[in-house]
């Protein structure tokens, strides 16, 4: 109870803490004897954390006892789980009884380094050697690590059983006082540098230069690389490297021989004859049972298993969430993937294959605290977690192929459907006692089945009896003695796999999907025996969970098994209490009767006597628009009135339009459809007393749609029509052909004449586009994503706002992806590349791994373009208005908010589908968390995602929204007929392709845009005008004119509760709600301003300039604010050396960013992280300082992604 009050920084007899909420500069002042000269130590250790993902608050605070940690542990919770699931098993021979007083080793609420902080202590105080402890919870990749000595693998591999890695981008230095280390994580993804002077000092920090050394007296200048970890042994007296400190401990036991006598790999047991389950029950009745539809046979299963790849598919998802839905959907799809944004990186699954592994142990685990290997369990080991039908007859005869070590007891979760719903309860809570008993009866392989599906057995959902029975036994402290393994009819798709995995599951098999496959493999193209089908999908299942795991940053099934990485969107808190505890749920919903109700309905279309079931499986809709299929925003019919409106002018057919989309009062598609307003009829005032439209249109954007993913034709359109009315149009990731902005930006103005091909090109143009005078095309939102296409100091400099996109809505945590088919010549210019090759931006950005990484970038980008506001896309999740909290502190001038159902011109369904949050909760929860932390008046913040109407537009504002984005309704207007084709370049209407033949059916004008936005004004302005409200800004932040229908009769959706949305942050009056002030970004001082006042002569008359400047770290970004001003008045640039800087001491971050051509940086010294970022003609020479006595070759200069998007 009292642990929450305080703690206990160190009882330790070598080392002091001084621990504070200060900032760096106060603690000497506050703990004086910091500034007393007879205070002497061998060793400091300092840290200062920027806090993102949670509130400054006392108690998170560094460092802690043994350690500081610069990073993000992405599995915390999964290994706070794991751990608390030990506490029932833990033996210690050092600790003995007194180890029951510790527990909770950790408690819930703690910051990652805090729970870190803890197992490490334990463990030491359990008698490992620190840096043995160490390796244990961050060990290297050695899954796929061919080379590895094979001592040190079998050391990993033998951990690997006893604790599942602490896995995320993580700086970790430690000490207990006796030795002080270092260790990086896997992926290497943080800087740590370090220097050895003469008189033998060590100072490593997170970049070079930090303290001022006189170069002559520095002998050694490193880096620590991925996975490895040096020593200081102050009893010694040296500095310990990597390979000699882990040669001494994989060398101290055997454990090269344990390994070989404890591990059984599944693979290599020997089958016995694999039991033939002939069902009773039809493969037809059985499909439609767990809820199969055609379309999971044509979207899903098919392409997985031809090509062994996921489908691909377009266009974002406009179907309802699974708890509005009328149709029945599996308990999968209230679960929401989480992902990283922002405060760590995602991984690239492709180019950094090696530290994925997808290895898992099924069985019981060993002791963690068995420091003497007493008798240690024999470990069953699997190398990718979906089993086929071999496997499982080998796991249900376990027995007599290891002598008794393995026992595996099958759980049916099937109960008579008879029961009905309330009979769900009874079945969870007798299969969790059966669970316990089984375990007590010396079984320690559980599977999980509902083969006994029948006519009169219905199956509870198999993640529900799966998470209930994990949860229950890690209560019983009895999960680590067991295995556990979901064998389902239900899972079918990648998103299935990972929730299994996330709550608890070590392996799955999916026997329906590949009972389908086998009787379906005659009927897909190309000569696919079953068995290769089944073996494509087992691949395609494989390759689509590393890309899970690693949009939240994590590499490997173990750390993600049990991690919980999701949120539920539509489950009540009782049942996420009992089965699924410490999951976020935030809009209430249906509860475990309800969920039970929906598999006895599917359940009873499967065994009913529907005549369309008789024969085939349901047709779905989920995917693409189908008669009596799922609901989808987008009829035919909301589409032909919406292009009707916008090309005739026409505001009735615009109102019926709007009454589609608007009124869910029959078919609930949104939460927002579920909203209403508190009108009060005496407030209402005249609509001509409100704000006009044509300032209302200034708020609005349209959406990042690059060019190459949209044709030429279309996305012009949008520039023009934007520009008309004085919103923005944005370019997406894919750059913007100069043409565009040149002429512009010289105040050289379009005239009356022009064309869209008189200005870029007749061979870049279809269909022609006659412009008026005055009119741009200039996109005035220039985006930079992870790829960089295009990105350079002159598309920086064209540009009125630029978007830094963290993630898109309709794939957060992967990046964009571009068909080969659709990169022209034309497109491959603009991109840097050539025509022809498909163009895939990795999912991190490669120079932001941390919030002060992108706090970094926002500073490179403005000083490229001071007269720009720099924007952060984010996408709606658990979470993230913390995040954008941290952004608006990294001084991040605007804000979006993406809806998980934002379009796309191609990612995999699964990314479509399931990951993501709607822009409701995400918009609500950044409004709350900005006001409260009194930062919402220095930001801008839109919100985009599916926006339709002036009723999305009036609750956006009401939830706290300045601005807004639009992206598939215009193209809608601009010809889109949702053929769902963007990525396969067959668009037919000439809007998402670069087929000449096609684009020429493009049939879009900018007055039809024009006359789209100005509607949705106009519909805003009605609103405003009921609720009493005259100008756009008092209607922001207002959540209290919000209400929930009344009387919803939905099954599902009544229990939906949106108070939390609704909620007003209990602030004084004066604090801001909307957008008040600039940041201050602090750019006057900077020493560019120096370097452009010395430059003066080269840039306004070309004149040649030299001359010699001294840098240090704090210095960062030099150069970029010298290449803006150079790029405004040339914007290609002057003759190479035109200006040449010699520059003498250490570089900052991101030093030459953006350099435009003409400059040359000659420094002499070293330079940190992201030198060269974004190089843009420009030349950079780094070269040791000549009183440097170290070798040259052997030594770092530079730090970590140089020349990245150069």
């Amino acid at each position: 109870k009292h642990s929450k009050e305080y703690y206990v920084p160190s009882m330790s007899s070598r080392t002091v803490v001084y621990k504070g909420l200060l900032l760096a500069d106060q603690v000497g002042v506050y703990y004086l004897d910091l500034s007393d000269e007879r205070c002497v130590s061998a060793i400091g250790l300092v840290h200062q954390r920027f806090s993102t993902n949670t509130f400054p608050k006392w108690p998170l605070a560094h460092p802690y006892r043994y350690v500081a940690h610069n990073g993000e542990i992405n599995t915390v919770r999964g290994n706070y789980n794991w751990m608390k699931a030990r506490e029932g098993v833990m033996s210690s021979p050092v600790l003995a009884a007194d180890l029951k007083k510790l527990y909770p080793i950790s408690f819930a609420g703690q910051s990652d380094t805090a729970t870190f902080d803890n197992c490490l202590e334990l463990m030491t105080m359990a008698g490992y050697p620190i840096s043995q402890a160490v390796m244990m919870m961050i060990p290297e990749p050695w899954e796929q690590h061919t080379t590895m000595d094979e001592r040190r693998r079998a050391f990993y591999e033998y951990h690997a059983a006893m604790m599942e890695p602490w896995d995320g981008p993580a700086s970790i230095v430690f000490t207990d006082g006796r030795q002080i280390g270092a260790t990086l994580d896997r992926n290497g993804l943080r800087p740590s540098r370090y220097c050895v002077t003469d008189d033998d000092l060590v100072i490593m920090a997170s970049e070079s230069g930090v303290l001022p050394i006189p170069e002559h007296k520095i002998v050694r200048k490193w880096r620590l690389q991925p996975g490895k970890m040096f020593l200081i042994d102050l009893e010694q007296g040296r500095m310990i490297d990597d390979d000699e400190l882990k040669a001494y401990v994989v060398n101290t036991k055997p454990y090269k021989q344990w390994i070989e006598n404890l591990r059984i790999k599944l693979d290599s047991v020997e089958a016995p004859a694999p039991e033939v389950h002939e069902s009773k029950v039809s493969l037809l009745d059985r499909q439609q049972a767990f809820g199969y539809t055609q379309e999971d046979i044509k979207f899903l299963l098919s392409p997985m298993a031809q090509a062994g790849e996921e489908g691909i598919g377009s266009m974002g998802n406009d179907s309802p969430l699974a708890v509005l839905s009328s149709k029945n959907k599996t308990l999968y799809n209230y679960f929401r993937q989480m992902f990283a944004q922002v405060t760590n990186p995602p991984i690239d699954p492709i180019r950094e294959a090696i530290v994925m592994s997808l290895v898992s142990f099924i069985g019981p685990k060993p002791n963690l605290l068995d420091i003497n290997q007493v008798n240690p369990p024999m470990r069953l080991e699997v190398s990718q977690p979906i089993l086929d039908f071999a496997d499982m007859a080998k796991l249900r005869n376990i027995e007599q192929h290891t002598q008794g070590k393995f026992r595996s007891t099958t759980l049916d979760i099937t109960y008579p459907a008879d029961w009905g719903r309330e009979g769900v309860e009874a079945k969870l809570a007798s299969l969790c006692a059966e669970a316990v008993d089984a375990i007590k009866g010396g079984s320690n392989i559980l599977i999980v089945s509902d083969r006994g599906v029948s006519a009169t057995q219905v199956a509870i959902p198999a993640l529900l009896a799966s998470s209930a029975i994990h949860q229950h036994l890690v209560r019983e402290g009895l999960r680590t003695t067991a295995g556990l393994v979901v064998e389902t009819g239900s899972a079918r798709e990648v998103h299935h796999f990972g929730v299994l995995a996330g709550y608890g599951a070590e392996a799955v098999h999916p026997y329906l999907a590949m009972e389908t496959l086998a009787s379906l493999h005659a009927e897909l193209s190309g000569d696919l025996s079953a068995e290769k089908a089944i073996y494509n999908y087992v691949k395609a299942i494989g390759k689509g969970l590393s890309k899970i795991m690693s949009k939240m940053g994590v590499s490997t099934y173990m750390s993600y098994c049990g991690a919980q990485l999701f949120e539920a969107i539509g489950l009540n808190n009782d049942t996420i209490g009992k089965y699924f505890s410490g999951t976020a749920s935030r809009v209430e919903g249906i509860g475990v009767f309800e969920i039970a109700e929906e598999a006895l309905r599917m359940h009873a279309a499967a065994f009913g006597d529907d005549p369309v079931l008789a024969a085939m499986l349901d047709a779905g809709g989920e995917y693409a628009w189908r008669t009596r299929g799922e609901d989808h925003m987008w009829t035919p019919d909301a589409i032909a009135k919406l292009q009707h409106s916008t090309r005739a002018n026409n505001w009735s057919t615009y109102k019926e339009y709007a009454q589609i989309i608007n009124d869910q009062s029959r078919r609930h598609m949104t939460l927002r459809g579920l909203f209403e307003f508190k009108i009060d009829p005496s407030k209402a005032i005249p609509v001509e007393e409100v704000e006009s439209a044509a300032d209302i249109v200034k708020r609005f954007a349209t959406g990042a749609m690059s060019l190459g993913s949209i044709s030429t034709e279309a996305h012009s359109t949008l520039a023009v029509a934007m520009n008309r009315i004085g919103g923005k149009s944005n370019t997406g990731e894919g750059g913007e052909d100069p043409a565009r902005y040149r002429n512009e930006l010289k105040g050289i103005p379009v005239k009356v004449g022009d064309t869209l091909k008189s200005v870029i090109g007749e061979a870049n143009v279809e269909v022609d586009l006659p412009l008026l005078a005055g009119d741009s095309l200039r996109s005035k939102i220039k985006q930079v994503a992870s790829g960089r296409f295009g990105v350079t100091a002159e598309y920086l400099s064209s540009a009125d706002q630029i978007q830094i996109k963290m993630a898109q809505g309709a794939k957060p945590g992967e990046g964009g992806q571009l068909p080969g088919g659709k990169v022209t010549e034309y497109i491959g210019k603009q991109r840097y590349s050539v025509p022809g090759v498909g163009l895939i931006s990795p999912p991190p950005h490669h120079d932001i791994y941390s919030i002060e990484d992108l706090a970094q970038l926002i500073h490179d980008l403005k000083n490229v373009a001071p007269h720009a506001s720099i924007s952060t896309k984010l996408v709606s999740e658990v979470g993230v208005g913390t995040v954008a909290a941290g952004v608006t502190k990294c001084k991040s001038d605007h804000l979006v908010i993406a809806g998980h159902d934002g379009g796309t011109g191609a990612s995999p369904w699964s990314s479509i589908k399931h990951a993501g949050g709607p822009w409701e909760i995400g918009l609500a929860e950044t409004q709350q968390t900005l006001v409260l932390n009194r930062l919402r008046g220095r930001v801008r913040v839109q919100a985009d995602g599916q926006m339709k109407t002036g009723r999305d537009v009036a609750i956006g504002a009401l939830l706290g929204a300045d601005e807004f984005g639009f992206a598939t309704a215009p193209l809608i207007v601009e010809g889109c007929i949702m053929m769902r084709k963007c990525h396969l370049n067959t668009c037919p209407v000439g809007v998402a392709t670069q087929d000449p033949v096609l684009r020429k059916k493009f049939s879009g004008k900018p007055e039809h845009v024009v006359n789209y936005f100005f509607f949705i004004a106009e519909e805003v302005r009605q609103i405003m005008a009921q609720l009493g409200i005259r100008t756009f800004n008092e209607m922001i932040g207002r959540a209290d004119l919000l209400d929930m229908k009344k009387g919803i009769a939905h099954w599902k959706a009544s229990g939906l509760d949106f108070s939390r949305l609704f909620a007003m942050p209990n602030v004084p009056d004066d604090v801001p709600r909307f957008h008040v002030e600039d940041q201050d970004h602090g750019l006057e001082h900077n020493l560019d301003t120096k370097l452009i006042e010395k430059s003066r002569a080269a840039i306004d008359k070309g004149e040649k300039v030299q001359f010699i400047e001294v840098v240090r770290n704090v210095n960062r970004t030099v150069g970029a604010k010298l290449s803006g001003a150079l790029t405004r008045v040339h914007p290609e640039g002057l003759p190479d050396d035109s200006i040449r800087i010699q520059l003498e001491g250490t570089g900052g971050q991101s030093f030459g960013a953006f350099l435009a051509r003409g400059i040359t940086l000659y420094l002499i010294g070293d330079a940190n992280d992201y030198t060269g970022k974004g190089l843009s003609g420009g030349r950079i020479v780094v070269r040791p300082s000549l009183d440097f006595r170290g070798e040259a070759v052997r030594n770092t200069i530079v730090g970590n992604t140089v020349m990245y998007g150069a």
